[in-house]
C-alpha cells in the first residue's frame, strides 16, 4: 500500500474520532463552567468537595479510567456503551482541566468589578453571569481552544475500548500490511491535518476577541 492509500485507510476511522469529540464536549463543557464557578464561589467542606471531584477527573489516568468504565462496570451491573464510556472519560478529563481556566480566569478579575455590582443593587448570580463570566471568558478563550485540542488527541486512546477510531484503523492495516514507518507517519499526519485547522480558528478567535494584542505571528 502507498502511503497515501494507508493515510486514507486511516481517515475511515475519522468518523469516530469527531463523534467521540463531540459527545466529549457535551461532558466537558458544562463540567468546566459548574466546577470552575463553583470551585471559585463555594468556600469550606463545600469547597473540598468540588475541588475533590475536579481533582480525581483531573488526575487519574486516562487509560485507567476508560478500563474501568468499560470492563468493571458491567461487573457491578452498570453497563455503558463504548461511545458513551469515552465520550464520559476524556470528557471529563478535560473538563477537569478546563474548570481550572475557569476558575483562575474569574479569580483575574479585580474586586472592584464585582464591588461595582453590588454598588448596582445586582443580586451575586446577575453579578457572576453578566459582569464577571463574559470577561472572564474572553481571557480564557486561548486555553479552551487548547483543551479542545487535547480532546481530539486523546481520541486515539479509545481504540482501547474497541471503537474503530483512527488509532484503530492504523492497527488494522498494520495487521495486513506490516510497515510501521509509513502506517504511523500517516497516522501522525492524520492527526496533525485534524488538529492544526483548530489552532489556526483558536488564534483568530483570540485575535478577535483580545484585538489589542495585535494579530498572531507565525504559522
Amino acid at each position: 500500500m502507498s502511503l497515501l492509500d494507508i493515510w486514507l485507510g486511516i481517515l475511515q476511522g475519522l468518523g469516530i474520532t469527531a463523534e467521540v469529540t463531540a459527545y466529549g464536549l457535551v461532558f466537558a463543557v458544562p463540567f468546566a463552567l459548574v466546577f470552575g464557578v463553583a470551585q471559585f464561589l463555594a468556600t469550606g467542606m463545600t469547597r473540598f468537595v468540588v475541588t475533590a471531584v475536579i481533582e480525581f477527573w483531573r488526575s487519574s489516568a486516562v487509560v485507567v479510567l476508560l478500563f474501568f468504565f468499560y470492563y468493571v462496570l458491567p461487573v457491578m451491573g452498570v453497563t455503558l456503551s463504548a461511545l458513551t464510556v469515552s465520550a464520559l472519560v476524556l470528557g471529563l478529563n478535560t473538563g477537569g482541566y478546563a474548570s481550572q481556566a475557569v476558575r483562575a480566569g474569574l479569580q483575574s478579575l479585580p474586586a472592584g468589578q464585582r464591588e461595582a455590582g453590588m454598588a448596582l443593587g445586582l443580586p451575586r448570580p446577575a453579578i457572576l453571569l453578566l459582569i464577571e463570566l463574559p470577561q472572564a471568558l474572553v481571557a480564557m478563550s486561548p486555553t479552551f481552544v487548547n483543551n479542545l485540542i487535547q480532546l481530539v488527541k486523546a481520541t486515539s486512546l479509545v481504540s482501547l475500548v474497541t471503537l474503530t477510531d483512527m488509532t484503530f484503523r492504523a492497527k488494522e492495516i498494520a495487521q495486513t500490511d506490516y510497515d510501521p514507518v509509513a502506517i504511523y507517519s500517516a497516522l501522525l499526519l492524520a492527526f496533525f491535518v485534524v488538529c492544526y485547522p483548530i489552532a489556526l480558528a483558536g488564534r483568530w478567535l483570540e485575535a478577535r476577541v483580545n484585538p489589542e494584542r495585535g494579530t498572531p505571528r507565525g504559522i
